[in-house]
């Protein structure tokens, strides 16, 4: 898959936007065509947040994502208003940690992944959004591990360098997931 319009979502504090960064920075990267919309509630912490993302090989019309290909749910709120928006064929990649119902969907490809858990026994613990991103990568083949590396080296500031390897770890070990 070389395109591929993506809705992120979860509550705020889970790293969504920044997940969402990331892939739209790869794209960048990878001399493709991107935006990046965020959304969130007023709450920085435990409110909604999401964001859309298209990645494409022609220029983007409208950042606006009424049906993703792709959907990355880390909380159950973001899985059911979300879900059924999911083109059909398309991917949803949820964190199995935190969501306590399966797809019900049979017409998408669905990749459960308990990333919260997952980073936790990493030693990883606030980086399960770079978990699921690394699982969707393996689902969809959106990039390679070195054009999402790419992404997150533009996306860490100077200041937090020094997460920049352990981003990269949680990317590798969501992509090396297997159910």
């Amino acid at each position: 898959m070389k395109n591929g319009k993506i809705i992120l979502a979860g509550f705020g504090g889970q790293g969504i936007l920044f997940a969402g960064k990331v892939i739209a920075y790869a794209g960048l990267k990878a001399e493709r065509e991107v935006s990046w919309l965020p959304s969130y509630g007023p709450e920085m912490r435990g409110g909604t947040a999401n964001c859309s993302v298209v990645v494409s090989d022609e220029p983007v019309g409208s950042p606006v994502i009424p049906n993703p290909d792709i959907l990355i749910a880390m909380n159950r709120p973001s899985l059911d208003k979300f879900e059924n928006l999911v083109e059909e064929k398309g991917y949803i990649v949820y964190d199995s940690s935190l969501i306590d119902r399966e797809v019900e969907r049979k017409d998408v490809n669905v990749f459960p992944i308990p990333a919260t858990q997952l980073a936790r026994e990493a030693g990883l613990d606030s980086l399960a959004n770079m978990v699921v991103v690394g699982q969707m990568l393996k689902a969809t083949g959106l990039y390679t591990l070195d054009e999402i590396t790419k992404g997150l080296e533009k996306s860490v500031p100077p200041s937090k360098a020094a997460l920049l390897e352990k981003n990269v770890q949680a990317i590798k070990l969501g992509y090396e997931y297997e159910a």
